[in-house]
């Protein structure tokens, strides 16, 4: 019989003879000990990785029990402090250097000293005319010395920080129509206009008067030439919201009092080329006394509106010619002048096949007509303008306007709307948009619209855990710098801001037209240039997939510090992409002053898609630096 040592021994130079069965529980029960931890330590990773930041840099494709990366937990900082001291730059990190203050409302497409080398024919020299690659700023817009943050909405609408727009040529060069007044440290907007001395709010209740605007059919608007877009700000209250634009001519801020006020604004111009919108897009559009030659160029403005105009929109004018003769001699021209001038505004609109509502007082009102049946017709009465031949008339990226009427969709009625009738609002924002029912958009179905809008309601309760709480009014102006179909805005219509929805031009498909049927609003852009609006006009940027989309057609550095510029300070991003793509961006994003944590997917952390959240600090340009 054999010794215990010699078991021991046999056991010990691995032999596969029978083990005494201590040994055989004792390695069964460390064996499973092991797992376990393997297990746990795994777990606790990924859920503690659903909250902390992930450094691309330590991303492995191998998960080792002895090697999980943990991280710090740390949130980031939300709050105003209006002070913050600067980390040094990691190795190999560009880190952008301020401009110089004479740069603080620097607007790169719209820059006026380019604009004087470009022709004043049909304000040629007031269009987008954006630097060449070795002439963009590397560089950092600064804050005027004293900038900060913004009223809340709705107190912002009526009051902004004198020192965030340190201007007071309009208070003074329009104090008689009250657009604004200078108050100690604040700027007042009384709501005055040129047109409505009694406000905007007593202007607005003219037109409801003679239109309805508060059924839930007008819910987007477009206001040309728009001041500082008080006509938008008070139409929000009634549901309805406006595109307002102006050219960065002699009264240079107004798109920044607009923005700044939290009213949806663009730097914009009735020149040669279309406006960046799509065709059908707005249920109203607007001037009051915007100094656009209606009559004039065969028209073409006035057919540029008609194209942006959605069956049976109106068109409503006041200020010369209208009422004419009672304002005749404060306009400085003559009755026959003025009367000349309205006869031709009322031809071509008959040409075009509007029909003329209503003038009272000092408004004029239009309507286009629901579908062309008639319109068809009426071209073996008038020879122009001709209904336009080819179909493109979504096109409004650097697309030069025409004088030919854009064609509506086929309809087979009288009585039907050419594109589809909408919906009322606000069951407009969820209804599927007429544009996908009709497969007027290739590759998008109703079926994929839903799941897009569910997939959105989602995210946004994700991003409701990683930024600070929309409902406390801390955001106002938004934009969703890759819109699809509207998702991203449509999750959000219950909190008190709105959002600018942009569609990159030569995008696969071309929702900007989705977007408006659904009763939002947006606007065409290649992120490869400038924006046009003026510095710190954002609150909250949203990015879904701009950066995977762009880096191999411009330098991504150029994206951010566009992002940089129009962003406010203390202002936040929210980054969608994939971990290569965003390591690449957290790089670039610690040389311009922010602060970001990328976080999993809501899906969890197997995702390779994450989401990249950073705040922009506050700073601002010194006030010993010369203008």
């Amino acid at each position: 019989m054999p010794s215990s040592f010699a078991l021991m021994a046999k056991e010990q130079d691995g032999s596969p003879k029978l083990r005494h069965p201590e040994f055989q529980r004792m390695r069964v029960t460390h064996t499973i000990g092991v797992i376990g931890l393997c297990v746990t330590s795994y777990i606790l990773g990924a859920w503690q990785g659903t909250s902390n930041s992930i450094k691309p840099s330590f991303i492995s494709t191998k998960t080792r029990c002895h090697d999980l990366a943990r991280s710090s937990g740390a949130r980031l900082d939300f709050q105003a402090h209006h002070r913050v001291t600067f980390n040094e730059s990691s190795l190999g990190v560009e880190k952008f250097p301020p401009c110089q203050l004479k740069y603080s409302e620097y607007t790169p497409c719209q820059d006026p000293r380019r604009a004087r080398k470009f022709p004043k024919k049909m304000m040629q020299y007031r269009e987008r005319h954006c630097p060449k690659k070795e002439d963009l700023l590397r560089c950092l817009i600064p804050a005027p010395p004293g900038y900060k943050n913004p009223f809340e909405w709705p107190k912002s609408r009526d009051y902004a920080w004198y020192n965030n727009i340190p201007h007071r040529e309009l208070s003074i060069e329009k104090a008689v129509q009250n657009w604004i007044q200078v108050e100690g440290d604040l700027l007042r907007f009384p709501g005055g206009g040129t047109m409505f001395p009694h406000g905007a709010d007593a202007y607005i209740d003219d037109i409801n008067a003679l239109i309805l605007l508060n059924d839930g059919n007008i819910r987007t608007a477009l206001d040309t030439g728009c001041g500082v877009a008080s006509w938008g700000a008070y139409l929000m209250k009634r549901n309805i919201i406006t595109m307002s634009f102006a050219p960065r001519d002699s009264h240079e801020a107004q798109v920044q009092f607009a923005l700044e006020r939290g009213v949806p604004a663009m730097i914009g111009v009735m020149g040669s080329e279309r406006i960046p919108y799509p065709a059908r897009a707005f249920d109203m559009a607007h001037c009051s006394r915007c100094l656009i030659p209606w009559n004039k160029l065969d028209g073409i403005y006035v057919i540029e509106v008609d194209r942006v105009l959605r069956p049976g929109g109106y068109w409503i004018l006041s200020g010369p010619p209208i009422h004419w003769k009672r304002h005749f001699k404060g306009w400085e021209r003559t009755e026959e002048d003025l009367k000349q001038e309205q006869d031709e505004i009322e031809d071509l609109a008959k040409r075009l096949c509007w029909k003329k509502v209503v003038e009272k007082g000092d408004l004029a009102i239009w309507q286009k007509p629901i579908n062309h049946i008639e319109c068809v017709d009426s071209r073996k009465v008038y020879d122009a303008p001709q209904i336009c031949k080819g179909n493109d008339v979504d096109s409004a990226w650097y697309k030069k306007m025409e004088t030919c009427i854009s064609p509506l969709p086929y309809v087979k009625t009288e009585d039907e709307v050419a594109g589809g009738a909408l919906e009322q609002w606000p069951i407009r924002a969820s209804a599927v948009p007429p544009r996908i029912t009709r497969g007027s958009v290739p590759g998008l179905t109703p079926e994929k619209f839903q799941e897009d809008s569910k997939l959105w309601s989602e995210r946004v309760d994700h991003y409701k855990k990683l930024i600070p709480p929309l409902g406390k009014r801390r955001y106002r102006n938004v934009m969703d710098m890759n819109a699809g179909m509207g998702g991203f805005a449509a999750a959000l219509i219950k909190y008190p801001l709105w959002v600018m929805n942009v569609v990159p031009s030569g995008s696969p498909h071309d929702t900007l037209g989705v977007i408006y049927e659904r009763g939002f609003i947006g606007t065409y852009q290649d992120w490869c240039e400038a924006f046009s609006t003026y510095p710190r006009t954002y609150d909250l940027i949203h990015a879904d997939n701009i950066f995977s989309g762009y880096q191999d057609r411009c330098d991504i550095t150029y994206i951010l510090l566009e992002m940089d510029r129009i962003l406010r300070p203390e202002g936040t991003v929210i980054i969608r992409d994939t971990v290569e793509v965003l390591g690449k961006v957290q790089a670039i994003t610690e040389g311009m002053r922010w602060k970001s944590q990328i976080m999993d997917h809501e899906s969890g952390p197997f995702n390779p898609e994450k989401i990249l959240v950073a705040v922009k600090t506050y700073w601002t340009g010194k006030p010993t630096q010369k203008q």
